[in-house]
């Protein structure tokens, strides 16, 4: 009921006719109710209480494993450094200390590719006369294997000076009961030139000379991976599509 209806209904201070004019008590009563009925409010909603349900919190993604990058600096490797002999068929073998060397394992390792990024340190050496050197290297991580470095022949021989090559010229071999991959004696190298190249799971060496014979020592005098055992019945030869990706061709001791 609209409350200026009441007000107007209501004398302000009475009318000529005196206190007679003045409401009667029941109709106060009626007045004071209809007023507290128009100023009730309605109640206020409760809240509801907040869900304690969370969500769920997102797994982070795993950090990917750093991989692993070419090494620019020298720090000596008295364990590769003793694989390598002293003397050999009668030279003396000259090993240079590491911090005189202009080379790292990162330089050397960009001619291997992935592998080289594993490079943790080189050792280098050589003999006068008859000229040979070699290049020793660790790696870091998993063994590699003489057959996984067979994309890398090419690379490799142009990095120590003999350029044009194709990974055709390379062969397998077995020398000193190692397996390697060797080439030489051929258009892109000097007479009487060959190079050998193998690992022994944890090493690498690369081998370069004029002499077989200083050459094959120096082979023998290092660790290497050990050649397959021929089997007690000959094998039907495998034609180059069943044959095993990465694998070494058959190699007949040399």
């Amino acid at each position: 009921m609209p409350i200026l209806s009441l007000a107007g209904a209501c004398p302000s201070g009475g009318v000529s006719g005196g206190p007679s004019s003045a409401w009667p008590f029941p109709a106060l009563l009626a007045v004071a109710s209809i007023l507290a009925a128009c100023s009730s409010t309605s109640p206020t909603p409760t809240p509801s209480p907040a869900s304690t349900v969370s969500s769920p919190t997102p797994l982070a993604s795993p950090t990917p494993s750093p991989q692993p990058t070419p090494r620019f600096t020298n720090e000596p490797d008295t364990t590769l450094e003793g694989l390598i002999p002293s003397t050999l068929a009668g030279h003396a073998i000259q090993k240079p200390a590491v911090t005189s060397l202009a080379l790292t394992p990162g330089d050397f390792g960009s001619a291997f590719g992935d592998l080289g990024h594993r490079f943790a340190s080189l050792a280098i050496a050589y003999v006068e006369r008859p000229r040979l050197s070699l290049y020793a290297v660790r790696i870091d991580g998993a063994p590699a294997t003489t057959a996984a470095l067979q994309p890398s022949l090419a690379t490799a021989a142009e990095y120590v000076g003999i350029a044009g090559l194709h990974p055709e010229a390379w062969k397998a071999a077995v020398v000193g009961g190692h397996q390697v991959w060797t080439r030489g004696a051929d258009e892109a190298t000097l007479p009487g030139t060959h190079l050998y190249c193998w690992t022994s799971g944890q090493y690498l060496f690369l081998v370069i000379g004029i002499d077989e014979t200083l050459n094959r020592a120096m082979v023998t005098a290092l660790p290497g991976e050990a050649a397959p055992t021929p089997s007690a019945t000959p094998l039907a030869s495998a034609s180059p599509s069943s044959a095993p990706s990465g694998a070494v061709p058959s190699a007949t001791p040399s």
